[in-house]
């Protein structure tokens, strides 16, 4: 349940209707606009007399959300959600671009991707240093030692860091060295992590499973927000469909889905999406008109002799003609990039 207050409610009687929501067992989220204050009613709303409420002389009306997810419904935050990691903001007019290897491999490996990607005008450096991948013998990143690396990275550049989280014990580590925590389509649903990740205040991007409904990616989102960290972004990687052409089907439709049923930033990562060079600049391009906040793109200083995904990885230099173009895009629907 939202609860709308009146314009001129005064802070007395906000706080004392607060008061008396919360003798209910309710959690009661009070979000502050320009112009309007909402209370959202986490719980058991139905022990709440909508009659009683309609009588307050702070309220000015009532909605009843019927999604499962309420934090992050946009009928309770109904403007866009900002998200800061470092001096970047996610889900504001600027159009955001994530760019570096997949995997973190050596130091002068990454430094190089750091100082190229920044180049061409990426905001944020992307770079795994624990790295999940289906066959136990495959590079599994550098771990610890890549999480330094990637802070070396930051501190040459100035550029936010995001790397991904696979196991809640090294979460310590994270909020130290990075700015940004990625959940990777194997954990969307892994809601212990979900949960621990909710109790530190840390920008999470949270990757869309490949056999995951937008419905249950938002769920999972409310798992992050009702723990306590409001700082979400929803990513669009590519879901698992009939089709064999590309190592998964970009699902554009889930753009303007998001934005419309929420109210937190939405990404998309066309690489891991088509798993093919050629068709990110398309897919980043239809993604833009179609409202993304912005893109997570890998690319690496030697994509032929990536240690992962190296095949669907972009050379600083075809990032640099992307970025062009996806320039032009958002400025023809009045943002930036």
């Amino acid at each position: 349940m939202i609860i709308v207050l009146k314009g001129g409610a005064t802070q007395e009687q906000v706080s004392g209707l607060e008061q008396e929501l919360q003798q209910h067992q309710l959690t009661v989220n009070k979000i502050e606009g320009a112009e309007t204050t909402v209370l959202g009613l986490v719980g058991d709303s139905s022990r709440v007399d909508v009659d009683w409420l309609r009588t307050n002389e702070a309220v000015d009306r009532i909605i009843k959300v019927q999604e499962p997810f309420k934090l992050a419904n946009r009928k309770f935050h109904p403007n866009n959600s900002v998200i800061k990691a470092g001096n970047v903001e996610i889900g504001g007019e600027k159009i955001v671009v994530m760019a570096g290897p997949c995997s973190v491999e050596s130091e002068d490996q990454i430094l190089t991707a750091a100082k190229e990607v920044c180049a061409c005008g990426a905001s944020i450096l992307r770079g795994g240093a624990f790295k999940p991948r289906t066959s136990p013998y495959a590079f599994q990143g550098l771990r610890g030692e890549g999480l330094l690396l990637l802070k070396q990275a930051r501190e040459l550049t100035g550029m936010p860091v995001i790397s991904e989280i696979t196991n809640p014990f090294y979460l310590e580590m994270f909020v130290e060295f990075v700015d940004i925590i990625q959940v990777g389509a194997r954990n969307m649903q892994n809601f212990e992590l979900l949960k621990e990740l909710g109790h530190i205040k840390k920008p999470i991007l949270l990757k869309r499973g490949f056999s995951n409904t937008i419905e249950e990616l938002l769920m999972s989102a409310e798992y992050i927000m009702s723990s306590g960290n409001p700082n979400v972004i929803l990513c669009e990687r590519g879901i698992r469909t009939f089709e064999t052409y590309t190592r998964n089907t970009l699902d554009i439709s889930a753009i303007p889905a998001l934005k419309r049923e929420s109210h937190l930033p939405v990404v998309i990562d066309p690489s891991h999406a088509s798993g093919l060079p050629w068709m990110v600049e398309p897919l980043s391009l239809a993604a833009i008109a179609a409202g993304a906040d912005g893109l997570i793109i890998e690319v690496h200083p030697s994509p032929k002799n990536a240690r992962c995904d190296g095949a669907q990885s972009l050379t600083p230099n075809l990032l640099g003609q992307i970025m062009d173009k996806s320039r032009a895009v958002a400025n023809a629907i009045g943002r930036t990039l």
